[in-house]
């Protein structure tokens, strides 16, 4: 028998909580390497999630704290417009990802796990990337290290920063 290692998820089962939001710009004094993030632009940070669906899951956020869509400005909605399909092109470039799921989840009961603050997942989906550990034991294997597919992503963001137009 095998075993699955996903050490980094025993926080979120144990319900511990950042005392900060983790997508306000400030962030708790962490660095942007510990937090995950791999783009700071303008208006909006693109980081890696904490607790992965899938390797290379995404989060698209702006930089100011907004709990609605009615709150963002029109820059702030076309640059995160802008940078989700950037996820997805260095996502599908890096990962070889084939498919995606984008999507947000606004307010507690709609399952936000992050209520005060919206933003997007970017998750990239391979063709049988699921299998029998999801349907009946909830349990999702993610291959890589979050701290790999962070370094394998970040220079490409790099990239993608500095063509980023203020």
């Amino acid at each position: 028998m095998q075993n699955l290692w996903a050490p980094w998820r025993i926080e979120y089962i144990l319900g511990k909580r950042e005392p900060y939001c983790i997508f306000c710009p400030e962030g708790g004094g962490l660095s942007d390497e510990e937090r995950l993030i791999l783009h700071r632009g303008t208006h909006t940070m693109v980081m890696m999630n904490k607790y992965p669906y899938n390797n290379g899951h995404l989060l698209v956020a702006p930089w100011r704290h907004v709990s609605e869509m009615d709150g963002l400005r029109d820059e702030e909605m076309l640059d995160l417009m802008k940078w989700i399909k950037l996820c997805t092109q260095v996502l599908r470039r890096v990962m070889n990802a084939e498919g995606f799921n984008v999507g947000m989840n606004l307010g507690t009961v709609a399952g936000a796990g992050v209520k005060d603050h919206l933003h997007f997942h970017v998750v990239p989906r391979w063709g049988g990337d699921t299998n029998f550990l999801t349907v009946f034991a909830d349990i999702r294997s993610i291959p890589e290290h979050l701290k790999q597919t962070y370094t394998k992503l970040l220079p490409h963001f790099k990239k993608e920063s500095a063509h980023e137009v203020v």
